[in-house]
C-alpha cells in the first residue's frame, strides 16, 4: 500500500513581514491623503472667516481692494471702538442675547417634554399625531407668516420681544431630536421609576432629562445659533430701534450711512460671530455625541 505524502512548504517569515510592512505603508498613505483632504476642506471653510477678521482691521478703502490683500498694511484697531461709539450695538447684543437664551430654554423644555409623551406614553393615534407634527418641518415659514403676523398683532404682541419668543417656543425638530434620543433609553428605567412611586413628570425630570444631556446640548446649540442669526423674524415684528437685534441693527447701520465704513462694519460682524464660536467650541463634544446617538435606537 503506497502512501502519497504532500509536503507544504512553510511560508517565509521575511515574506510575511514584507506583506505586513506594505500594508502598513498603504494604510499610512491613505491616512495621509485623508488628512490632506480634511486640511484643504477646513482651510476652504475658514478662509471667509479669516478674510472677515482681517477686513475688520483695515481702513475703509482697503477692504475691497483689487487685487485682494489678505493682511492689512496697517492694523486699524480703532474699528472696534468705532462700532461701539457710532452705533447702539450694546442694546442690539442685549436684545439678541435675551431672545436667544429665552427661546433656547423654552424649546428645550417643550421639546423634551413633548418627546417624552411621544416616546413613553401610549395613547390612541400617537404615531399619526407625531408624524403629522414632524411633517410641519417641511412647511416653509413664508407660507403662513402673514396669518401668524395678524394673530400676534391682534393679540398686542407685535413690536415686542414676546412676539419672537412665542414664535419659536415650540419646535417640531426639537421634539423629533429628543424623541429619537429617548428611544435609546431602556424602558426598564421608566418601569423602575414607576415602581418607586415616581409620576410621569418625575420620570421625565429625574430620569430622562439627566440621561439626555448630549441631546439637550445639541438642541440648545442649534436653537441658540438659529435665534442669534435670525434676521427675518425681527425685521417683521420689531420696529422700534430699542428692540432691534444684532443682525437687524447691523443691517440698518449700513443703510443709514451714506459712505459706509466697511472696516467698522466688519468689526461689528466679528463681534456678532464671537459668541457663537465660543459656545460651539465649548459644546462641540456634546453636540457630536447628541447628533450621533439621536439616530440610533436601543
Amino acid at each position: 500500500m503506497s502512501e502519497t505524502m504532500t509536503l507544504v512548504a512553510p511560508s517565509s517569515p521575511g515574506r510575511a513581514r514584507a506583506a505586513g510592512d506594505s500594508g502598513e505603508v498603504a494604510h499610512r498613505i491613505k491616512r495621509g491623503v485623508l488628512y490632506v483632504i480634511l486640511i484643504v476642506a477646513a482651510a476652504a471653510m475658514l478662509t471667509p472667516f479669516f478674510w472677515m477678521v482681517m477686513s475688520s482691521l483695515k481702513d475703509a478703502n482697503s477692504v475691497f481692494s483689487v487685487p485682494v490683500r489678505w493682511l492689512p498694511e496697517v492694523f486699524v484697531w480703532e474699528n472696534y471702538t468705532s462700532i461701539w461709539s457710532r452705533s447702539d450695538i450694546l442694546t442690539w447684543i442685549r436684545n439678541t442675547l435675551v431672545l436667544s437664551v429665552s427661546v433656547t430654554l423654552l424649546q428645550v423644555l417643550t421639546g423634551s417634554f413633548a418627546a417624552y409623551g411621544f416616546s413613553r406614553i401610549r395613547f390612541p393615534g400617537r404615531n399619526a399625531l407625531f408624524l403629522l407634527y414632524v411633517a410641519t418641518i417641511a412647511v416653509p415659514w413664508q407660507s403662513y407668516m402673514i396669518p401668524q403676523f395678524i394673530m400676534l398683532t391682534n393679540a398686542g404682541l407685535a413690536n415686542t420681544l414676546w412676539s419672537i419668543i412665542f414664535l419659536q417656543t415650540f419646535s417640531a425638530f426639537g421634539v423629533f431630536l429628543m424623541k429619537q434620543f429617548y428611544e435609546t433609553v431602556p424602558e426598564d428605567l421608566s418601569e423602575a421609576g414607576r415602581l418607586d412611586g415616581l409620576s410621569e413628570y418625575g420620570i421625565w425630570w429625574r430620569i430622562m432629562v439627566p440621561l439626555s444631556i448630549p441631546a439637550v446640548a445639541s438642541l440648545s446649540l442649534l436653537t441658540f445659533v438659529n435665534t442669534w442669526n435670525d434676521y427675518l423674524g425681527p425685521l417683521i415684528y420689531l420696529r422700534d430701534t430699542e428692540l432691534w437685534t444684532l443682525q437687524l441693527g447691523l443691517q440698518n447701520f449700513v443703510s443709514s450711512l451714506y459712505d459706509v465704513d466697511y472696516g467698522v462694519l466688519f468689526a461689528g460682524l466679528v463681534i456678532s460671530v464671537v459668541p457663537i464660536a465660543v459656545i460651539f467650541l465649548l459644546g462641540q463634544r456634546f453636540f457630536v455625541e447628541g447628533i450621533a446617538t439621536s439616530g440610533m435606537k436601543g
